[in-house]
């Protein structure tokens, strides 16, 4: 009698651990922090595990989420992209995560995209990509195409008269198919192909010299370069230095880059550089409440007066602001409720404007080219009117130029040909 009366007790007890600790995992609202702490992308990426540790902590100071903590669950992919993959399926699967804030590259996202559309997760990617694609589970905070590099093509064609161009790219998804959008923009605007040299390397490439020696004999020929870099990573380093080492400064070839920010500069001597150009959405000079608000809050957290804030650092503020937005519109996490909801949200940038999210999961975005300065910052030198709503395909790419993402009724398709009514791919 003794026996079974201690094991019903036991049995009791195990029953109430377990329920305990199945309401203490319910208390909280898990977020997923899926960004490279190591490796050739730990050097842009880890500042954006940082912000998103801010944005979480400012909300639970405010309350949480719908009565509940967020707790957030970073994991390092290591710059391994079959790695971001098994990650992405462990912070889904293992975790529960209600939504995950990550990748940098295009190779990353291109790994955890089937994972997140196998698993119906939520996906915030905060980096500027190559446009052509958009899927039911993503939220692109980054720019398209049409929101970074066809601007940027503009203003050195316009502004500074450039004819010949040097699409220098680390060599993945991003670089070449970005590169081939510009390609196609540049002969339609009657470029001949003798005078676009286009150049990839590897991940973490590190000899220069040979490549800026070719770029260099390539601007000789009397008419005006410009490089368009699509290069990424740690790789920006020693071609800047290498750019200074071989005495080409921007008033002779002027470099446009898509993924050098206040970030990668702060680990360089930026002297040699001053008059490069850079295309992103955001940058640390803007001159705001609300940009002087969020440095503030930045440093603060940080406590580090060094540290700088970058494009893709606001892209996870609005992001983030979207994703809470969206929770309290439909009163829950899941990700179909919050998905519905989402759409023609809006939510306050930090550089004047708003950010409203677009049927083809894309947001509004305004464009600025800055001007690298000696002190690692940019200075504004041209900015759209107001903001550019992402275009998810390319209209200069005849495989694409009549598909458009739509995920509202009664589209419901991330790659429907508007000339043929129908979808190209899943639709949910």
């Amino acid at each position: 009698m003794f026996k079974k009366t201690l094991a019903a007790f036991a049995l009791m007890l195990v029953t109430l651990c377990g329920s305990l600790n199945a309401k203490a995992a319910d208390d909280t609202i898990k977020v997923g922090i899926l960004h490279s702490l190591s490796g050739t992308m730990a050097i842009s990426e880890t500042t954006l595990k940082d912000v998103m540790l801010m944005l979480i902590d400012e909300q639970n100071k405010k309350g949480g989420l719908l009565g509940k903590k967020l707790e957030p669950v970073v994991v390092d992919p290591a710059s391994n992209w079959p790695l971001f993959a098994e990650k992405a399926r462990e912070l889904l699967s293992k975790d529960k995560v209600s939504a995950v804030f990550g990748c940098w590259t295009s190779v990353s996202r291109k790994s955890v995209l089937p994972v997140f559309e196998e698993l119906n997760g939520l996906l915030f990617y905060p980096v500027q990509y190559e446009g052509e694609e958009s899927s039911r589970n993503v939220i692109y905070t980054g720019a398209a195409p049409n929101q970074q590099a066809i601007p940027a093509v503009d203003y050195l064609m316009k502004d500074l008269g450039v004819k010949r161009w040097v699409l220098a790219g680390t060599d993945y998804v991003f670089p070449r198919t970005a590169n081939k959008i510009i390609e196609a923009y540049l002969i339609s605007k009657g470029v001949k192909k003798e005078d676009i040299l286009i150049n990839y390397t590897p991940f973490g490439h590190a000899d220069w010299q040979s490549i800026v020696a070719e770029i260099k004999k390539f601007g000789s020929a009397g008419k005006k370069t410009a490089v368009v870099s699509t290069l990424n990573g740690d790789a920006n380093v020693p071609f800047y230095k290498e750019l200074a080492n071989q005495g080409i400064t921007a008033a002779d070839i002027p470099v446009m880059a898509f993924s050098v920010g206040e970030e990668e500069l702060s680990g360089i001597d930026t002297k040699p550089l001053v008059g490069h150009l850079a295309a992103w959405n955001y940058f640390m000079s803007v001159d705001n409440p609300a940009n002087k608000a969020f440095i503030k809050k930045w440093l603060d957290f940080t406590k580090n007066p060094k540290r700088v804030t970058n494009d893709p650092m606001e892209a996870h503020f609005i992001g983030f602001n979207l994703w809470v937005k969206a929770v309290e519109k439909a009163q829950s996490t899941d990700v179909n409720k919050v998905l519905k909801a989402i759409v023609g949200l809006e939510t306050p940038n930090l550089t004047g404007g708003m950010a409203k999210v677009l049927p083809n999961h894309h947001i509004t975005k305004p464009v600025l080219i800055g001007e690298i300065q000696a002190d690692g910052q940019f200075q504004v030198v041209w900015e759209t009117p107001s903001v550019v709503p992402g275009e998810a395909w390319s209209h200069y790419l005849p495989e694409s130029k009549d598909l458009i993402g739509d995920w509202t009724d009664p589209i419901n398709c991330g790659n429907y040909n508007t000339k043929t009514k129908k979808c190209g791919g899943a639709s949910k």
